[in-house]
């Protein structure tokens, strides 16, 4: 008789919409227990009772990743309900449209607090309840690999520094049996890009498949799909890499 495999307890930043969303849903149809972390209360409390509706085991709880205190009270509620953190998706993030004319210190600042040190602020209190096998997976983006974007460099800059964070992550934390992997997604249909101020717009499709070889955008359910992979046992000898996930428009680019 195949012994029962553990339920895992995983933290998703910025779960409530989009690539989050859908990563809360991929873990949840997989038996793990999903805590829902969101500034997006309505959205974030709405997806616990679905999933669970759906027969999943979540829950919902506030979280602004601003907020160091905040996030570490959070995490510290998961571990003592828990006694454990198994997998940590840091995804919480903001991408809003400013020319460099415009770019105050107020607004590049507030990008990289959420984009980059929201992160840490949810990973630094969780390592010490993570053991061996567990596995951080942070969003970055094509923007901060390889990828320019006029009236994002606020945005770029930030999540260049993910991909530091988690080459930086995986050497520290290797011994501890801990993998830290990033994903840089391309053109992914979300509200995000699909926002008329911040991004494409509604006629993204229409915008940028003529550049992206698969010739379609990419939507949330692909990108959890790889998240997914990264926190599996499948990917046990990877660490310190940032999965670029484009349908081909980098290297069909460049």
């Amino acid at each position: 008789m195949s012994k029962t495999k553990e339920q895992r307890v995983v933290i998703v930043t910025g779960g409530g919409i989009g690539i989050g969303r859908a990563t809360c849903a991929q873990f949840s149809a997989q038996g793990d227990h999903v805590v829902i972390t969101d500034v997006l209360e309505d959205e974030g409390r709405a997806l616990a009772e679905e999933l669970t509706a759906a027969g999943g085991d979540c829950v919902f709880l506030p979280l602004n990743v601003r907020d160091t205190a905040q996030a570490e009270a959070v995490v510290a509620e998961v571990v003592a309900r828990h006694g454990k953190v198994d997998v940590v998706v840091a995804n919480a993030g903001i991408a809003h449209r400013v020319p460099l004319a415009e770019l105050s210190d107020e607004k590049w600042d507030e990008t990289f607090d959420i984009d980059l040190k929201g992160m840490l602020r949810v990973i630094r209190p969780a390592v010490p309840a993570m053991g061996a096998g567990s596995s951080i997976i942070c969003l970055s983006s094509i923007m901060g690999v390889a990828y320019g974007w006029d009236a994002h460099v606020h945005y770029s800059s930030a999540k260049a520094g993910v991909v530091g964070l988690v080459r930086g992550l995986a050497v520290e934390l290797a011994r501890s049996g801990i993998r830290v992997n990033g994903v840089a997604p391309g053109y992914i249909r979300t509200a995000q890009l699909l926002s008329e101020k911040n991004s494409l717009g509604p006629k993204a499709a229409e915008i940028a498949s003529p550049y992206i070889p698969m010739g379609r955008l990419g939507e949330p359910e692909e990108i959890a799909k790889v998240i997914g992979f990264l926190a599996s046992a499948d990917a046990s000898y990877l660490t310190g890499q940032v999965l670029t996930v484009d349908g081909g428009l980098l290297v069909g680019r460049y």
